[in-house]
């Protein structure tokens, strides 16, 4: 049955791809009617997805003999070179005559679908480029520039309008569905790309927010990548004077509640779920300018607990798991948890690789995770679809209690990752001291029937700068943070220190260390009892 269903898919994308690349399809996505574009969005709302580079560029200062012929160029290269997001590098002061001949060239090239440069993700970033930088890729330009240029520019919606549904990415689905919306805005006689386009953004955020305006993925990063189309398409509806839908407004005030709760409140990066550091300073700058301000002072949003005061910041995972097809960039990192202290990070969750396959499903892992490891198994089983790991049965929290005032924090919950392999519970609970400056941790491993021992492993992770040091004793480890002290105690089972790899930063990684408790479970319910004071 497996075989078939692979020839039988196979079979269809090749009929799929012969289509794509017919005269037909050419004939019905060339059916363009407007000629005149009216709304010329500004290129300056693109600068909260866009890298602007400090050094503004002349088109001149490029090599762009044969720029199409791209024999030796990366992967990678092709795609920049494609989308176009390099024209937001370039200055104004530009030749526009040479800007437009590069993309006469382009269209010259490029006239039908070919699966490499009409790419779905590439094709919508161009329209966008195109049309943001319409003061070098459109003003001053012949009659017969601007005619071809307004005929590609829909004839790329066409085709993603047909393709968009089609799309395995959400988040290229958005990406699309903007520059539909965007080519609705300038040609506003053609009704069919706004209404096509507001419709659609309505259908994916009710596919992939939940009720609270959260992402089903519990991804930070991919809410903070809403939050960012969603008011960038905002803008242009105001830009362009058109009403702007209620349920944008609606979506980008949920998406602010997640944001101010995540970042804003904190500062901080949490790696948890896909997120890299990426410091959202000027994010922040961005929405000032544009007059956006959120608030959220509640302890618990999209499934994180984040306890604070104005020294240190406690934040948990008290999440169940995503729903399968929303868990491409889950890691099974059920209670583990994140400890700052005035603004450096004490104990970390080594982050997310999304390059590498191997350090993907590494970084996936329970082990790359602040959290508890039974028989160096995840409490997440991942599944590889494509590129991706996947997990197929969710991980719920059973319980959970917090308890936030003035002198005294706590946090505990408990979740069912190991029940069906090892029959068994791990319930964490955490109490901090704020006047003593000190976390008091037990994790228990709770067998629901007693068949047999096994080892288990609980583990601390460290930002690379933090530095470690076992006492003579052995019963205590030394963190050094910046020109903070803490040590970190655990009297009645092995502690020790172990390297690991870090992957906070976005696609790459490094060597860091991380404190780790060892032991085996030979008890109905396990006790492992921890701390980490300030000294």
């Amino acid at each position: 049955m497996i075989y078939i269903n692979r020839f039988s898919f196979g079979f269809y994308n090749q009929i799929r791809k012969f289509y794509l690349n017919s005269k037909i399809y050419d004939k019905k996505i060339s059916k363009v009617n407007s000629k005149e574009l009216i709304y010329k969005p500004s290129p300056h709302l693109l600068s909260s997805l866009i890298k602007y580079q400090k050094k503004k560029f002349k088109i001149e200062d490029f090599f762009l003999n044969e720029i199409w012929d791209n024999k030796n160029i990366s992967l990678q290269e092709y795609k920049k070179l494609n989308s176009f997001y390099w024209f937001f590098s370039l200055d104004l002061k530009s030749s526009k005559q040479t800007v437009q001949s590069v993309i006469s060239n382009w269209i010259d090239n490029n006239q039908r679908y070919n699966d490499k440069s009409w790419n779905f993700d590439l094709t919508a970033k161009r329209i966008i480029s195109w049309l943001s930088n319409h003061n070098l890729t459109y003003d001053e330009g012949n009659q017969d520039y601007k005619e071809n240029f307004n005929r590609i520019i829909q004839k790329q919606a066409n085709h993603l309008i047909n393709e968009i549904n089609k799309s395995q990415i959400i988040d290229d689905k958005l990406i699309g569905c903007a520059s539909i919306i965007l080519v609705g805005l300038c040609y506003q006689e053609e009704k069919k790309y706004l209404s096509f386009g507001t419709y659609l953004l309505k259908k994916i955020t009710k596919l992939t927010l939940d009720n609270s305006g959260f992402p089903k993925s519990r991804s930070i990063q991919q809410l903070i990548f809403y939050l960012k189309y969603f008011i960038l398409i905002r803008e242009w509806f105001k830009e362009s004077q058109n009403n702007v839908p209620e349920h944008i407004d609606e979506t980008i005030y949920h998406l602010g509640q997640g944001y101010a709760f995540l970042w804003q409140n904190t500062g901080s990066d949490f790696l948890f779920n896909g997120n890299n550091i990426s410091n959202n300073s000027d994010f922040d700058n961005y929405l000032r300018k544009l007059g956006y301000k959120f608030k959220n002072n509640d302890n618990e949003f999209g499934g994180y607990t984040i306890l604070r005061n104005k020294k240190i910041c406690l934040t948990v995972d008290l999440g169940s798991s995503p729903d399968f097809k929303f868990t491409k960039d889950y890691q099974s990192g059920a209670l583990s948890f994140e400890i700052i202290s005035n603004g450096k990070k004490l104990i970390s969750n080594c982050g997310y690789n999304k390059r590498n396959i191997k350090l993907n499903q590494l970084s996936k892992s329970s082990a790359a995770q602040s959290t508890l490891i039974i028989d160096d198994n995840s409490s997440s089983k991942f599944t590889k679809v494509g590129k991706s790991f996947m997990i197929k049965k969710n991980i719920k929290i059973i319980k959970k209690t917090i308890i936030f005032e003035k002198d005294y924090w706590k946090i505990s919950a408990s979740h069912d990752g190991y029940l069906k392999k090892y029959n068994s519970i791990h319930e964490r609970e955490i109490e901090f001291y704020p006047e003593k400056v000190v976390f008091v941790g037990i994790d228990k491993i709770i067998k629901k029937k007693i068949n047999h021992n096994y080892k288990f492993d609980i583990r601390f992770h460290m930002e690379p700068n933090v530095k470690l040091m076992k006492t003579q004793d052995n019963k205590t480890i030394l963190i050094e943070l910046d020109d903070e002290g803490w040590k970190f105690t655990c009297e009645n089972y092995d502690i020790n220190i172990d390297n690991g790899l870090y992957f906070g930063n976005k696609n790459s990684y490094t060597e860091n260390q991380n404190i780790f408790i060892s032991g085996i479970s030979y008890n109905q319910i396990e006790n492992i009892k921890w701390e980490i004071k300030k000294i």
